[in-house]
């Protein structure tokens, strides 16, 4: 079966996840370094408010916070950390399939266009996916996401002896006691 959104549905560019636990808060869009500046230019001269964060980040030395970033992540503008800002929830317009629209659909961030293909080993679809859910599975017309996934995946391809996650501290109301904030060592996880 093909892939395709499913009618009305704008799910994946409303809800957001806890990853890898709770304790890392809320995740954002994946942005790579590349991104990050046009897509900050873009809400710039759009008077659309962004907060983007770090994401991943790798170091040499344990000790030692991350010395690059290999990923960012566009937050939501919820308090919960729901939501994409540049989702079009106010003008009535609807996308092609009837969700709302993007407002930067052209030059939307790979991690978009790898949807709803998520990285696990071997690559997945998303369980949370409405079209995944109702039609069980697609094995056909994914060839575009396909592509997208590889790209990241070879952009943050790293020798760097160290993998840092961010913390968002952003989530529901009811785990903000569990939330942190700011750098944390995979190794620990």
């Amino acid at each position: 079966m093909d892939f395709r959104c499913v009618e009305e549905c704008s799910d994946c560019c409303v809800q957001r996840e806890y990853y890898p636990t709770k304790q890392f808060g809320k995740i954002g869009v994946l942005i790579l370094p590349n991104e990050k500046e046009k897509i900050e230019k873009f809400a710039k001269d759009n008077k659309i408010e962004i907060k983007i964060l770090p994401r991943i980040g790798v170091s040499e030395n344990p000790n030692q916070i991350p010395t690059k970033i290999l990923a960012y992540q566009l937050m939501g503008i919820e308090e919960n950390g729901n939501t994409c800002p540049f989702l079009d929830t106010e003008s009535g317009k609807k996308s092609t399939h009837g969700g709302y629209p993007c407002k930067i659909y052209k030059s939307k961030p790979l991690a978009c266009s790898a949807y709803p293909l998520i990285e696990s080993n071997p690559i997945t679809l998303d369980e949370k996916c409405k079209f995944c859910k109702e039609c069980g599975t697609a094995n056909q017309n994914l060839e575009f996401e396909t592509e997208s996934l590889l790209k990241i995946k070879e952009i943050m391809q790293t020798n760097a002896n160290h993998i840092w996650r961010y913390a968002t501290g952003i989530g529901e109301k009811e785990d903000k006691e569990i939330i942190k904030t700011g750098w944390i060592l995979e190794e620990g996880i």
